[in-house]
């Protein structure tokens, strides 16, 4: 046998359990054949010496959105301003698009005081400022002006009842209504630019999470963007549960409502795939509008579930009995009740052994739930950097009481749950190493120490993003670990983080990222 591809002199963490470490891979045709002495005497038509790097297999996000990475990295972004004037400033030179000025980054946390519509008023018509949590904007008047009556009630208003232009939830939705849909191509680019960004941090899969509606989607088109894109990574795409429609099934499969022409998890190639069916449950906790069980601290609002209580359930019902893997949006501890509810209603309606049905962000774990959580087989997929990025914030509208049980990590592993990294880039720093850094230490990027009791060690956080990850995208059988038979998918590191000092793991540097024996990302120059 001749191999396509021998990589040799590496320090290889293969995280499989048998065979944990090794020096030599061989590939063929994508996938890895053998490690050491299994292949170490073959042929092989190219030779890489890594000359003593460390690989590990490749990163997988379980929860990320490219195409809204791409496009916010094109547009204006805001979110190095500290105060209004400098927030117009930026509005100020922006070309429009589709007759519209979008700018993405907002964070009134950061700013001598929010944005309003009458300060994007003096820069023109069809002004959209995202919140960098992607559940929030800020409007303009005329875009206010053409809202549905719906949606302004939702509206923030000032001390005399006017609406500041402050839009979360559904009223953002119907924003988006309003300058939806993007191109294809446009798509295509964002998506493009969002894959290379994943590349160069060593990620290999990166799961959309939404795709087609819902609070993320950019066009009812939207699989066929990802189908024109140069991929440089593998994709699956989470589609919305908007997408779901009454079908008329045989009686005897018990299925009442279906994405059009029976699409579920599981349709496609190695390269890209359909994932799970998206549901948004609640908010986000940057917004205030994560739903919990008692208030904010220091604030009278408890969030907001996402929509009607009923319509979500028959989602969760329905979307389950017509076989598809749920990825269910519950960041609030109120969000997870419901979640786990619906997903127990789901799997006592019909009974299905193995459908890995997830929680993503599950942001606010009380302790009672985390059993339950383990009985169901929900599977967590959280964002560790988000309390890198802005745990001081949560830590301070949680509260000492329940700050500890933010973005859980030992407690989920204690209880033999499988835990999945994710990003949810571009709400934050996308970069897997930062996350298993914040995963061992608990601590904010000002050293604040959050939920300590949570940390783990260094090779389980690797393993969220690695074997969890791949679970969580039900891929387990090709990726996250480097094995005969999986595909050949590996990061290279310029440091070993199960042996460097804990504080220096987020910056770890990627030399090279390989997909499917292929050197995609080789900063480093290993090929030529």
């Amino acid at each position: 046998m001749i191999l396509d591809l021998k990589v040799v002199n590496g320090r290889v963490v293969t995280m499989d359990p048998d065979r944990p470490a090794a020096s030599v891979i061989g590939v063929w045709a994508g996938r890895v054949v053998g490690v050491d002495d299994d292949v170490a005497d073959l042929p092989a038509r190219r030779v890489v010496d890594l000359d003593g790097a460390v690989v590990l297999p490749g990163f997988i996000d379980a929860h990320n959105h490219l195409a809204w990475a791409g496009r916010a990295a094109r547009i204006p972004d805001v979110s190095p301003c500290t105060s209004v004037a400098q927030v117009l400033d930026v509005l100020r030179g922006a070309a429009r698009s589709s007759g519209w000025v979008e700018a993405a980054g907002y964070d009134h946390r950061a700013l001598d005081r929010p944005l309003t519509a009458r300060d994007l008023d003096a820069i023109g018509p069809r002004i959209y400022v995202q919140d960098v949590s992607g559940h929030a904007c800020v409007v303009s008047g005329d875009v206010l002006a053409e809202l549905p009556a719906s949606a302004l009630r939702e509206a923030q208003r000032d001390e005399n009842g006017a609406p500041t232009g402050f839009l979360a939830e559904g009223a953002q939705t119907a924003v988006r209504a309003l300058r939806l849909p993007y191109s294809l191509d446009d798509i295509a680019a964002d998506v493009e630019a969002g894959t290379r960004q994943c590349l160069r941090e060593g990620v290999v899969l990166a799961a959309e999470a939404g795709v087609g509606g819902g609070l993320i989607g950019s066009s009812p088109l939207e699989v066929e963007a990802y189908q024109r894109a140069s991929l440089p990574i593998r994709v699956q795409l989470m589609v919305s549960a908007d997408r779901l429609e009454p079908v008329a099934a045989h009686a005897a499969d018990g299925i009442r409502r279906a994405v059009p022409l029976g699409l579920r998890t599981g349709l496609g190639g190695d390269r890209l795939s359909i994932g799970p069916l998206k549901l948004w449950t609640d908010g986000g906790m940057i917004a205030r509008t994560a739903a919990l069980t008692r208030p904010y601290e220091g604030m009278e609002t408890s969030g907001q579930l996402q929509d009607d209580p009923e319509s979500m359930r028959a989602a969760i019902v329905d979307g389950h009995a017509a076989g598809w893997q749920l990825a269910v949006h519950a960041i609030g501890d109120r969000a997870i009740d419901f979640a786990l509810d619906a997903l127990a209603d789901a799997q006592r309606a019909v009974p299905r052994s193995d459908a890995r049905h997830r929680i993503e962000h599950c942001g606010l774990v009380r302790p009672d739930q985390l059993d339950r959580i383990a009985r169901l087989h929900v599977i967590p997929v959280v964002q560790p950097t988000f309390l890198w990025a802005y745990g001081d914030d949560y830590a301070a509208i949680m509260g000492p009481d329940r700050a500890p049980w933010m973005y859980r990590g030992k407690a989920f592993l204690d209880r033999g749950i499988v835990v999945a990294g994710s990003s949810d880039r571009p709400v934050a720093d996308g970069k897997p190493l930062r996350a298993i850094q914040f995963m061992v230490e608990r601590r904010s990027r000002t050293g604040r120490s959050i939920g300590p009791d949570e940390a783990v060690a260094v090779r389980d956080a690797i393993a969220a993003y690695t074997t969890g990850a791949a679970y969580a995208c039900r891929v387990d059988d090709v990726l996250g670990v480097i094995a005969p038979g999986r595909l050949a998918d590996f990061a290279v590191l310029d440091a070993d983080p199960l042996t460097c000092d804990v504080s220096a793991i987020g910056d770890i540097g990627v030399v090279a990222t390989v997909v499917g024996g292929e050197f995609a990302h080789d900063p480093a120059g290993f090929t030529g």
